[in-house]
């Protein structure tokens, strides 16, 4: 039933992408090609540099065609003033100027939840228990399924409650007997 869980929190972001994102810092490598943390999925905004100084979106094509050699080591400078991404490759990232490595920026991105064990909190907000309860009543009852055909209602009733409660709506009613 771990197994379940993760997998359920990790559904959970799939669905909802806004209910496990990160605010972190994120040390820069040399260069103007950066990339997020390993639990990264796809980067939203890079607000400011560590220093707070501020870090404004710039489309990748105005940098080309107003910088042509943006990319030029030479040019290389701590403080970040522009970032751009695409969502073709949402785990990367380029800074401008690019950087000389060890800077940081403070990155906001969607992350994959990890993995947990035994001892480990669940890693979503407290508030999506009852969703994760759900997700588990319906791997449940989808195993059963096969020995008990009944247990398919069941599992499609719970698996349309997490649906529901990661979307933020109410869960579907339960039928009348």
């Amino acid at each position: 039933m771990l197994d379940w869980l993760i997998d359920g929190q990790r559904e959970a972001a799939l669905i909802n992408p806004s209910i496990f994102m990160r605010t972190t810092p994120v040390t820069l490598v040399v260069g103007t090609l950066q990339h997020l943390p390993i639990d990264g999925k796809a980067l939203l905004d890079v607000p400011r540099n560590a220093n707070g100084h501020a870090v404004t979106r710039i489309a990748r094509k105005a940098l080309d065609a107003q910088v042509p050699d943006w990319h030029s080591p030479a040019r290389a400078k701590a403080k970040v003033l522009h970032f751009c991404f695409s969502g073709d490759d949402p785990k990367t990232f380029y800074v401008f100027p690019p950087s000389p490595g060890g800077n940081a920026v403070t990155a906001v991105y969607e992350a994959i939840p990890p993995a947990l064990t035994l001892n480990d909190p669940i890693s979503l907000d407290d508030s999506y228990v009852g969703a994760l309860l759900d997700y588990l009543m319906y791997r449940a009852y989808e195993k059963d399924s096969e020995y008990a055909p009944e247990n398919a209602g069941f599992a499609a009733l719970h698996r349309g409650a997490f649906n529901a409660l990661v979307k933020g709506k109410a869960p579907p009613a339960a039928p009348s007997t």
